[in-house]
């Protein structure tokens, strides 16, 4: 169990690291060991696969570098600051996508939007609609999102990167429920965001071409 690293190898080499580091990280889920000795970085530009198969622990990782889990080794920094103490500033610089959706049933598509622009503290004029539409959901922004396909509903999900203005951009399985349009749509907002100097990490068991994007892959 370690890391892989493919493309643009780099290591672990700076004190003043602007982005992520996983240092040395080591995880338990009981007497079991998920993962032991697990460094890498995700710098400005970065696209990070997390691979490994079901029960290996790539959500568990996930949610440990999103400040939603607890390692049992090692460390997670944030431009050199190590959590929680830089946790405030990398929550800011956060959007998360997880196998729930993270949308309010009640709200319409274009509500939850609002909401989640809202919490990102962005000031960008947005217009929602058109993001929607983007995404493949036409004549879906003003209904409650209850009535949406589990599809429709994996396409808001992902629209609320597109209202944020967060550098770092954490994704488990955001292909699910997705069809080829929103496989592809959601290919071009990632190599976009990269080649914006975002960062990306996520795990999926498809395939996902990120053509002139600097890819690395974690193996678990």
């Amino acid at each position: 169990m370690g890391v892989v690293i493919s493309g643009d190898q780099r290591a672990l080499e700076s004190e003043q690291l602007q982005g992520l580091e996983v240092r040395e990280l080591g995880c338990f889920r009981g007497e079991n060991l998920l993962f032991q000795n697990l460094s890498f970085t995700v710098r400005a530009g970065d696209v990070v696969q997390i691979e490994g198969g079901n029960g290996r622990g790539k959500t568990t990782l996930l949610r440990i570098i999103g400040g939603l889990g607890v390692a049992d080794e090692g460390q997670v920094l944030w431009n050199s600051v190590p959590m929680p103490r830089a946790r405030a500033d990398f929550y800011s610089q956060l959007s998360w996508v997880g196998h729930r959706d993270g949308i309010k049933d009640e709200l319409t598509a274009i509500e939850n939007l609002v909401a989640a622009q809202a919490l990102s503290e962005s000031a960008r004029e947005i217009d929602y609609s058109k993001v929607l539409k983007s995404l493949g959901l036409v004549d879906r922004d003003t209904i409650p999102c209850r009535s949406l396909s589990a599809g429709q509903r994996r396409r808001v999900a992902l629209a609320r990167l597109a209202v944020s203005d967060a550098k770092v951009w954490i994704l488990d399985e955001p292909l699910t429920a997705l069809d080829v349009a929103g496989r592809e749509q959601l290919q071009r907002m990632m190599i976009e965001h990269a080649q914006s100097g975002g960062m990306v990490v996520y795990t999926t068991h498809q395939s996902l071409p990120l053509d002139g994007c600097k890819c690395k892959s974690v193996q678990l």
